[in-house]
């Protein structure tokens, strides 16, 4: 069986090494790739596949863009109106899951950070609105919202209108000052992360969701006061482990294996379908 993880640009992923890395602990054959797709190519590259693929990881800019390509999706993607996930059935059927959400309550909870009574959220794209959705779903009665365009801002605002156990407000980056959260949330590029270092100063902790380059300047701020930090590899290995699941149906999927492998990655000769390059 085939899977891949899609996206623009796509080089630097490590979601191949984690998945390789399963299959090898669950003594699967399978093969996992990284392809680049833009979002004007994706429905012709899922129109395009053949029946010896199962399933898709999609990172940025597919997450929404995929949406209109799906045959159902799950609560969580309905949620959050974002998909990272894809299941191709043997029917012909295409399933969206949305392994953000529970991966970020995952390492959220690893670090002791899965009780937020407040948070201040930075970005508006679909990561940020998985992050909306995640902080919801772990009891976080307040939350503040900073994108640079409000106006727009349309998807967020819309999961945020359905989210009503959460108060939610909207507010520009640019007009921040340092406030009292008990967790900051970055979802925007470390290039944009350098005046808004402050922020960090009275945040109970911070989960930056990327991962490279590492650290981010927010990251690194927290770090030199000593606060917790959940990063993009945490982010990354538990939203992987869903994907796993989803994909070989095998439970639970092998975390510690995953997880080694990235700093040990796995040998890609021991990958018997692996395509040049």
């Amino acid at each position: 069986m085939r899977c891949a993880v899609l996206g623009s640009p796509i080089a630097h992923s490590l979601s191949p090494t984690l998945h390789r890395a399963a299959y090898a602990e669950l003594g699967l054959h399978w093969r996992y790739d990284a392809i680049e797709v833009t979002e004007p190519e994706l429905a012709g590259f899922v129109d395009g596949l053949g029946p010896e693929w199962r399933g898709l990881s999609l990172t940025m800019p597919l997450k929404r863009s995929v949406l209109p390509l799906l045959d159902e999706v799950s609560d969580t993607v309905a949620a959050a109106r974002a998909a990272n996930t894809v299941l191709l059935e043997p029917d012909g059927r295409r399933r969206g899951d949305n392994t953000d959400v529970p991966g970020m309550c995952a390492a959220l909870a690893e670090r002791g950070l899965d009780a937020p009574a407040s948070a201040l959220l930075l970005g508006g794209g679909a990561t940020a609105t998985s992050a909306l959705v995640a902080l919801s779903r772990l009891g976080c009665g307040d939350v503040t919202v900073a994108v640079r365009s409000p106006e727009r801002a349309h998807e967020l605002v819309a999961v945020s209108e359905t989210l009503t156990e959460t108060t939610i407000r909207l507010a520009r980056v640019d007009e921040l000052t340092p406030g009292r959260y008990d967790l900051l949330v970055t979802t925007i590029p470390a290039a944009a992360q350098q005046p808004l270092t402050a922020l960090v100063a009275q945040a109970g902790g911070l989960f930056e969701v990327r991962y490279d380059p590492w650290p981010t300047p927010l990251a690194e701020a927290a770090l030199v006061a000593g606060q917790p930090v959940v990063g993009g590899l945490d982010l990354l290995v538990h939203q992987a482990v869903g994907q796993v699941e989803l994909m070989t149906g095998r439970r639970p999927a092998p975390l510690a294996a995953m997880r080694s492998a990235l700093t040990k990655p796995v040998d890609a000769s021991a990958q018997p379908d692996r395509p040049a390059g």
